[in-house]
This record gives structure tokens, C-alpha cells and sequence, in this order.
């Protein structure tokens, strides 16, 4: 199934009536069926709670990386993929829980699966937490490939926000499988629009984002 965007000058209008500010819209409005799994509004991450200023599961972007976004899903969808969505729009407060959390060195709880050879202590500084993250200004996406008859997800060699040199998007220490997968990630995504942080195979920036400089706190709702 092909989606389109709608005329930027509807989905501002949209935005309007649901509060979004200027620019930003609710991606499903778009892309109906993107399979959205925010994992910072459960408790199934790295911190092990719901993150602050996550009030739903409501994929929040831009209009310019939802145009690029919708462009990527239909490429996939023609080899019968698709994309799931694990986070977009970051407010400040959550990013803000991040640093609380990462200061509490005691809690230590989901260490061994997400961050089992980095001390907690250097997760901020090996850079896989940051206190302005790019998530913030709205153009930012963590994401994956699903199969598009299963729903199960294409095998990248990590999970999701595994904060270590696996996720690297360059990592030599996977399959000839994987690193095809990863590969598949990297060029469809940069073919429309996005780069890459070569830290993390899922994360994805819009090149000439709408605001660059500016971190927003709306909750996801």
C-alpha cells in the first residue's frame, strides 16, 4: 500500500488543532499502519520505567522527515518490508530522566542487557546518552525493518539500545546476514534524506532539519 503526504499547509492545520507546535505532526496520520512501538512510554528500556514526558504512543515529527519517512516505507514495501518505529520526537524532560538515571550508579537493574561492557558511569561520555539529543529538535528517528508478512524483525546483530561496540554501525563481529541488513538500513535511509550516527545502526537524523537548533518539551501525546 502506497501512502502519500498531505499538503503541508492541512497537515499544519492538523497540527494546530491537536497542539503540536508549527511543523511538527502525528506520523500515523500519514503512514496509518507503521508498526510504532515507543519504547521510552513502557517500561521495557534501558532505565526499566516509563520515561518522563511520554504520555502515549504517538509518533511525533516533522513534516519534512514524515515526507522522507513515507518515502522510505514505500521503497521497503516493495520487497514486502516494512518499518518499525522504536522513538522520534525526544521531549527535554526525558532526556532530562536519562541524566537523573544515569547519575544513580546504584541502579544498575538492566545493565546486562543493555549496556553490559560500558560502566554506567561513561555512558554519557562514550557518547551513548547525550544531554541534548538531537530526538528533541524533531527530526530524529530510532527505527528498524520488519518482514512485512510476519511482522518479525529483520535480524541487525543488537536490539534496540544496546549501548556498545555491536551497535556500531560499522561493527566487523556479526554475520555476512547481518551486516547485509544493516547495510539495507543505512542506503535506503540515506537515499531519502537521513544520516546516520555511527554509533547506533537505528538512529537516523533528517539532513536540513527544520529545527537545528532548537530542543522542544511538548509531552508525546
Amino acid at each position: 500500500m502506497r501512502y502519500f503526504v498531505l499538503p503541508v499547509f492541512l497537515l499544519c492545520l492538523m497540527c494546530s488543532f491537536a497542539q503540536l507546535p508549527k511543523g511538527f505532526v502525528y506520523v500515523k496520520d500519514s503512514i496509518s499502519d507503521l508498526d510504532v512501538e515507543l519504547r521510552y512510554f513502557t517500561i521495557n528500556n534501558f532505565v526499566g520505567k516509563p520515561i518522563d514526558g511520554y504520555v502515549s504512543n504517538q509518533l511525533i515529527l516533522t513534516v519534512e522527515a514524515t515526507s522522507a519517512l513515507i518515502n522510505v516505507q514505500n521503497e521497503l514495501e516493495n520487497n514486502n518490508l516494512c518499518l518499525k518505529v522504536y522513538d522520534g520526537y525526544r521531549p527535554q524532560k526525558a532526556v532530562n530522566h536519562f541524566i537523573r538515571w544515569a547519575k544513580d550508579l546504584k541502579d544498575t537493574i538492566n545493565k546486562g542487557r543493555f549496556y553490559p561492557d560500558v560502566k554506567k558511569k561513561n555512558l554519557f561520555k562514550e557518547e551513548y546518552l547525550a544531554s541534548r539529543s538531537g530526538h528533541t529538535k524533531g527530526s530524529t528517528i530510532d527505527l528498524t525493518i520488519i518482514d512485512g508478512n510476519t511482522g518479525e524483525l529483520i535480524d541487525m546483530g543488537s536490539p534496540y539500545d544496546f549501548f556498545g561496540e555491536k551497535s556500531w554501525v560499522n561493527y566487523s563481529g556479526i554475520t555476512d546476514k547481518q551486516k547485509q541488513n544493516r547495510n539495507l538500513l543505512q542506503s535506503i535511509m540515506k537515499k531519502h534524506g537521513f544520516r546516520n550516527y555511527q554509533k547506533e545502526w537505528w538512529h537516523f537524523t533528517l539532513i536540513g532539519e527544520l529545527y537545528p537548533n532548537t530542543y522542544f518539551d511538548f509531552d508525546v501525546k
